[in-house]
């Protein structure tokens, strides 16, 4: 099947009244899933429970949402975008992920019902329920991604899992008839994604692994504890202190002009901080025991990934569900989409905007070409490539 005719397969030509009243299903049900993906976007990050409370909640006034005021799409456009009891905003972020999930729960449907197409197994629409599943997870890891610069392990081991599980129980999800073949696969294509990208963060870590900053005239910084986390700034820059320590032991270096520890204070100081320890002049400080350090710095060294070891679980939920054909398909598809956002906010002088984007949403939209046309572009570019003589 040809590039034009994958795409042409999915124009709509008149369905049969069933297949319209399955197709408006697929889309209501997306738009329902869509809505607790919000609650899984809202509170994952935060370490809320995704089922107590178990109705949703205004972010605002936390008034919990009754049911008739919380039909998918519908409600956000009546209301106006704002909380029926105290009148606050309601992020946009909400109608459109429902929108988002229901349009993909229908694209979905469109694809695996097909009843015997070329290349698909005679009843490909048991398809779907796998498909839905992992277009759930693609898009609550997107979002927090997005907005977070993490994806929960429920997420990306959760939903390996799921991947594998699901492949045994329908190996056609990887062209297969035997339900070990499935299973075997999938875990075949969680193997590749997953050593694939540790790879890259490997070689990534050996060629970019330090970032060295020196400030002619010292520099504030201040180290601030919050519960389990903790604030780190030095001069203009605001991070998170968990942003340096992927593996648990790599060390941020400071060479500060003087240093206070929860008031005890330190001239020239050479300071070596582990994850949860500080290290100073023999003596080391339990940073989870410890509420501030503040100073002054005249060289600071990072530790730095090539990319999040987040992402390098997500890729092997997505070769889970897909294979290692496609696990291929999306590293190279993601990177390029990367190059073009890179090249094009460049030239419009948003150079800023391209380094603010994780690469899990890449990842997530590679995979979802090679679901819906992968294997057709792989083709077409390989004829045009090579054609035949």
């Amino acid at each position: 099947m040809t590039l034009a005719r994958a795409l042409l397969s999915f124009a709509p030509v008149l369905p049969p009244f069933y297949d319209t009243l399955f197709a408006a299903f697929a889309f209501i049900l997306g738009a329902c899933i869509g809505s607790f993906l919000n609650v899984c976007i809202y509170r994952m990050p935060l370490g809320l429970s995704v089922n107590e409370p178990k109705r949703s909640f205004c972010p605002s006034c936390k008034y919990q949402i009754p049911l008739y005021h919380n039909i998918p799409l519908v409600t956000w456009l009546v209301l106006r975008g704002k909380c029926a009891n105290c009148g606050g905003r309601i992020s946009f972020r909400y109608f459109g992920v429902e929108l988002l999930t229901g349009l993909l729960f229908l694209a979905v449907w469109l694809k695996v019902w097909t009843w015997g197409a070329p290349g698909w197994p005679p009843q490909a629409w048991v398809l779907a329920l796998p498909y839905w599943i992992m277009a759930a997870l693609f898009i609550v890891a997107t979002f927090i991604d997005f907005e977070h610069f993490i994806i929960p392990d429920e997420i990306t081991i959760g939903g390996t899992v799921a991947g594998v599980l699901l492949s045994f129980a329908i190996p056609t999800l990887h062209g297969h008839e035997s339900n070990v073949a499935g299973g075997l696969w999938s875990l075949v294509g969680a193997g590749v994604g997953f050593g694939a990208l540790w790879l890259v963060v490997q070689l990534g870590k050996m060629a970019f692994g330090k970032k060295k900053l020196t400030y002619e005239k010292p520099a504030p910084f201040t180290w601030t504890r919050r519960d389990q986390e903790a604030d780190f700034i030095v001069g203009a820059e605001a991070m998170l202190w968990s942003d340096f320590f992927y593996r648990g032991n790599e060390q941020v270096l400071m060479q500060c002009a003087w240093l206070e520890i929860d008031g005890e204070r330190f001239e020239n100081a050479a300071v070596r901080c582990e994850c949860e320890w500080l290290h100073l002049d023999g003596r080391k400080w339990e940073l989870v025991k410890t509420d501030v350090i503040r100073g002054e710095v005249t060289a600071v060294t990072f530790p730095r990934e090539a990319m999040g070891f987040g992402d390098v679980k997500f890729i092997a939920c997505i070769g889970a569900f897909l294979g290692w054909k496609a696990v291929v398909f999306t590293i190279m598809s993601a990177s390029c989409l990367g190059a073009l956002i890179g090249v094009v906010t460049i030239a419009i002088g948003r150079r800023e905007w391209s380094t603010k984007i994780p690469f899990g949403p890449y990842l997530a939209l590679g995979a979802l070409l090679w679901l819906f046309v992968g294997p057709e572009l792989v083709r077409w570019y390989w004829m045009l490539t090579f054609p035949p003589a």
